[in-house]
């Protein structure tokens, strides 16, 4: 039996013993939601403070996985120190799936930059020993394979130009498509549960240069390659950042599905993986911004929001960048549950209330009218949920009819008090956002959350006269 055999061998023993000591969460075609116990609200890098992470429990946790510390002098080193494995047990003791991102080139693996530069070898064969990023995907997902991590963000945001601060990624969107290809080519052998996750985009890079979307220009291309339907197309999920302005939230995730369908990619799924409305005005961390002027109240109202919009809009996952502001100088953007000190901002208690009451949704459905946004949450065991808010200045209310005799109704940090109804109906009264000649409303105002035990509702907005609300 030749070594290659051999090696096949002990790949299909251990996914058995895989599948025993690290069962997957199961996941479920585009258009449904799992059964009531999956939680799709994540965080990313909560492995800093493990024992308040697991109190969170949030179902997934995104980790970097750094090529040019895996690997510092050359392919022949192996450092795992830089994700170490006492985070990935302790997620895997809490229920939470850990989500590795790759990225950084180390500077003797490509003729670019190190960090940002094309892998030498690139476009070489995928088991030519030159093809240095073939050679690392396929040591990383098997490695990493029994460890309990299947699925691989490819890069970050490389739809970030050269010549803007924060990019990431110095090839041409060919270079990165072939960088997708390559890890898909190279680690599905490696393991056949493996997921590949497209680089997380920032969608108003291209808008605000008028340019077509690198999503869209990027799925033209891997839809055009001879080899890609023979090959799922070389991805699985979509991945977004939406940040700050609350109704931006629908519209890009309902965009990135029509592209998937337009391309025929209706089975790929999209995902959240980062989505925050960093505050300014935090009396514990000031910080200076000419725009997005944010108080604590706000990204707290902004996450519940987000996350609403995000499920209605058909995004499968949804994660908070980021759980804890670590290593930061005094006065750096601060976007975290946690501050520097470990101190808890009110978001920490949004996204829990986020977590606790949001997992059990299998459909989420808009209405919303030039005041009120309203999103209908119907959960697997028959429940419903009316989540509202007003997005202009001007407090609004809306009514609920119902047939039910009680219902919860929760704020935005997860207190709730039992409510029944006035002649039929519940009456929320929404205060209005708060709003500058700046920024505009770029978020909501404060949530509320109706908690219902039946299904039978209508919902009109009363503020000025009864405006029958229908859902999409």
């Amino acid at each position: 039996m030749s070594n290659h055999t051999h090696r096949r061998m002990w790949v299909a023993l251990g996914a058995m013993l895989l599948s025993v000591l690290f069962p997957a969460l199961s996941l479920q075609a585009q258009g449904t939601r799992p059964a009531v116990d999956f939680n799709p609200f994540g965080v990313v890098e909560g492995f800093w403070l493990p024992e308040i992470v697991c109190d969170l429990h949030p179902g997934w946790e995104r980790i970097i996985f750094d090529w040019s510390q895996h690997q510092p002098t050359g392919p022949e080193d192996w450092n795992t120190l830089n994700v170490d494995e006492r985070w990935l047990v302790a997620a895997q003791d809490c229920g939470r799936e850990v989500v590795a991102i790759i990225k950084h080139t180390p500077a003797w693996a490509t003729d670019g930059t190190p960090g940002p530069g094309v892998p030498r070898g690139l476009y070489l064969p995928v088991d030519d020993p030159g093809n240095t990023w073939a050679a690392f995907i396929r040591r990383t997902v098997e490695y990493y394979r029994w460890r309990g991590v299947n699925r691989f963000i490819i890069w970050n945001e490389p739809d970030i130009t050269s010549d803007t601060y924060g990019f990431e990624f110095e090839g041409s969107l060919e270079d990165y498509f072939q960088m997708v290809k390559v890890a898909y080519l190279a680690g599905k052998p490696e393991n056949p549960d493996l997921k590949l996750h497209l680089a997380g985009t920032t969608y108003w890079h291209d808008v605000n240069a008028g340019r077509r979307l690198y999503l869209d220009r990027l799925l033209e291309r891997i839809v055009a390659d001879p080899d890609a339907t023979d090959n799922d197309y070389y991805f699985d999920t979509v991945s977004l950042h939406i940040y700050f302005r609350t109704h931006t939230v629908y519209d890009i995730v309902r965009e990135t599905r029509t592209l998937l369908d337009a391309y025929g990619l209706t089975d790929k799924t999209i995902w959240i993986n980062e989505t925050n409305a960093g505050p300014t005005d935090d009396p514990l961390w000031p910080v200076v911004r000419p725009v997005y002027q944010i108080d604590l109240a706000q990204q707290a109202a902004f996450l519940i929001q987000s996350a609403a919009l995000g499920l209605a809009g058909g995004a499968e996952r949804i994660a908070v960048y980021k759980f804890f502001d670590w290593s930061l100088p005094p006065g750096g953007e601060t976007f975290g549950l946690l501050r520097a000190d470990e101190s808890r901002r009110p978001a920490f208690d949004t996204w829990a209330m986020v977590i606790r009451e949001l997992s059990g949704v299998v459909k989420a459905s808009l209405a919303q009218t030039n005041t009120v946004v309203v999103v209908r949450l119907e959960y697997a065991d028959g429940r419903t949920g009316i989540l509202a808010w007003a997005q202009t200045a001007t407090p609004t209310s809306i009514q609920v009819t119902t047939n039910d005799s009680g219902a919860v109704i929760f704020d935005q940090y997860g207190h709730g008090e039992t409510i029944i109804p006035q002649n039929g109906h519940y009456t929320l009264l929404l205060p209005g956002a708060k709003c500058n000649s700046v920024d505009g409303c770029a978020v909501g105002g404060a949530v509320s959350l109706l908690s219902l035990a039946g299904s039978g509702i209508t919902v009109q907005e009363i503020t000025s006269g009864s405006v029958d609300l229908t859902f999409e």
